[in-house]
């Protein structure tokens, strides 16, 4: 196959190069790497807190095993060590692609808190998904509000 007179391998390669340039393009901004990375962990947890949602809500009809997957990807994302992605430094006033306020790294702040009480909430959401709706819909207010309260503190207002 022969796309524009490339090959497969030509192919495969200018993939490649673009990977690379991409990367390397992220690593000029200052944490340009943690701040992608970190906004490509909140894309995920907005993606399976969806499934959720909308289940909960009815524009989805009720998946037992869906809303458990959806569920255990959470925890398992909210298992990884994710400090990397966080230094001090990597908020919005010297990143324009970051939304997180430099409020985040101030002695005091709360940040771990907030972390623990979304820590709570999606073990809380892990036992309740796959029951059944009205178990998913108990749990995910806690959910929401653990998001919410740390995107209220440390986030540039959307």
């Amino acid at each position: 196959m022969r796309i524009f007179g490339i090959g497969r391998t030509g192919l495969a390669a200018l993939a490649a190069t673009a990977l690379v340039a991409g990367a390397v393009l992220a690593q000029d901004a200052p944490f340009g790497m943690q701040i992608a990375a970190r906004q490509g962990m909140m894309a995920y947890r907005a993606l399976n807190i969806g499934v959720l949602a909308a289940m909960a809500k009815g524009e989805a009809p009720y998946d037992a095993a869906a809303a458990q997957k959806a569920a255990d990807n959470l925890a398992a994302q909210d298992a990884l060590d994710q400090s990397m992605l966080w230094p001090p430094g990597s908020d919005n006033s010297a990143n324009p692609e970051s939304t997180a306020l430099a409020a985040m790294w101030a002695e005091g702040s709360g940040i771990m808190d907030k972390a623990s009480a979304y820590a709570d909430a999606v073990a809380a959401m892990q036992a309740a998904a796959g029951k059944d709706l009205d178990s998913l819909r108990a749990a995910l207010g806690p959910l929401g509000g653990a998001c919410g309260d740390c995107h209220k503190a440390f986030r540039v207002a959307q």
